[in-house]
């Protein structure tokens, strides 16, 4: 099978094309044919190992120190069940699946096993496999942040970097949980931010929200640029500021605020649950959630997809297109 394949940390001419041995399920695993995949900020940051340098020594050993110790990248995919080994009752040949590899890594390439118990689910009905594949990377997460938040009908919520494949999505959850939501993005963004169902846009180049005077139940920065003593005016009383990117002062006033104060830093590592994608899926095909695809490249410009995220600018999110098959319709 093809799959793109790193022997080393570096820039993005790293990832080769290349053949591999196509894997085989174990009793309790299931195959998968990829059709689509993404290339998230966290996909490029483990192919350059462009860390902060007080986690670096951690995630270097989770990773490897000297070479990667999975050559392959990429957790989110969408696709179809070729194969299922003998203990496998959740899933079946044929099935159209959404989910992720989560730390296994491994889709960039035609084929994955992945256990059937893992973060897999039945892809929503009326979406390609390009458009399903996008509810696994930043929706996952922008739920587990909101909900970090403690997030409920009537806050209102202000986020940070809402053009990004988080922000997205979490100006669309919190939609859909009765929030009032305030968009902050540049102003080519404004519209998209709208479209998604933003009660208000603001245009970071233009204003600061931080001394407009409003205050909200949660600030959730999506893309790591500002800081909780930088918007703690802005923060109701028992207010939460939700942060997605880890930084020490980070840790350190999630901490000393989950001790002393009534407004509250918040940040974790999200994980994926079966039942999150089960809950996703079901918004899909409700028409509640919508998929926002920047670019799609093929498995074999890998390497320009991934130039394009580095840059950071990227309007929601940006697909491996594995198969031709995963932007058409599939209602087999």
């Amino acid at each position: 099978m093809k799959a793109i394949v790193r022997e080393k940390y570096g820039p993005p001419e790293v990832l080769q094309l290349k053949e591999v041995e196509k894997p085989t399920p174990k009793d309790d695993e299931v195959l998968i044919k990829i059709f689509a995949a993404t290339v998230s900020l966290g996909d490029t940051r483990l192919r350059s190992f462009k860390f902060d340098l007080w986690v670096w020594p951690i995630v270097r050993i989770m990773f490897g120190l000297i070479r990667p110790r999975k050559k392959i990248l990429g957790s989110e995919l969408a696709g179809e069940i070729e194969s299922v080994g003998k203990d496998v009752t959740l899933f079946k040949e044929g099935d159209q699946i959404f989910g992720t590899s989560g730390l296994r890594q491994g889709a960039y390439a035609e084929y994955i096993c992945l256990p059937e118990q893992g973060y897999l689910s039945i892809k929503p009905a009326n979406m390609t496999y390009d458009e399903a594949v996008t509810v696994c990377e930043g929706t996952l997460a922008a739920l587990f942040f909101l909900r970090q938040g403690n997030i409920r009908s009537g806050n209102k919520v202000l986020i940070n970097g809402a053009s990004g494949a988080v922000g997205i999505a979490a100006v669309q959850l919190a939609k859909y949980f009765g929030a009032e939501v305030t968009g902050v993005c540049s102003t080519t963004n404004l519209e998209l931010v709208k479209s998604l169902g933003a009660d208000k846009v603001i245009d970071y180049t233009k204003e600061d929200f931080t001394k407009n005077g409003e205050t909200y139940d949660i600030i959730f920065d999506t893309v790591g640029k500002t800081s909780f003593s930088g918007c703690r005016s802005s923060l109701n009383q028992r207010g939460f500021y939700v942060a997605t990117v880890a930084t020490l002062a980070i840790i350190l006033q999630m901490l000393w605020t989950s001790m002393i104060g009534s407004k509250k830093v918040k940040f974790g590592f999200a994980g994926a649950k079966a039942e999150d994608l089960n809950f996703l899926k079901e918004l899909c095909e409700a028409g509640k959630y919508k998929a926002v695809i920047n670019r799609r490249y093929p498995l074999d410009q890998i390497v320009e997809a991934h130039r394009y995220v580095d840059k950071g600018h990227k309007k929601g999110n940006v697909v491996i297109t594995v198969r031709a098959r995963a932007i058409r319709l599939n209602s087999i």
